[in-house]
């Protein structure tokens, strides 16, 4: 595979997503954990969304808001 994997990472058994940048996935990453074997990319938010995943509340704090009200 060549070129960028997306904007976006996220773990697939959380179903959480992020920005690659993400503090708490590169702690996750860090610590030797199974982490990376769950880990997803997408091209954008509307992808992470649709495969039924929620924002980050670390690197996403605003989206995660908005989508925590949502779901009430």
């Amino acid at each position: 595979m060549t070129g960028t994997p997306g904007k976006f990472g996220g773990h697939r058994k959380r179903r959480v997503y992020g920005l690659l940048t993400c503090k708490a996935a590169r702690r996750a990453l860090g610590t030797g954990s199974s982490y990376a074997q769950q880990r997803v990319f997408f091209i954008d938010e509307a992808t992470a969304r649709a495969a039924g995943y929620r924002p980050c509340s670390t690197c996403m704090p605003d989206e995660h808001k908005v989508w925590k009200a949502a779901q009430k």
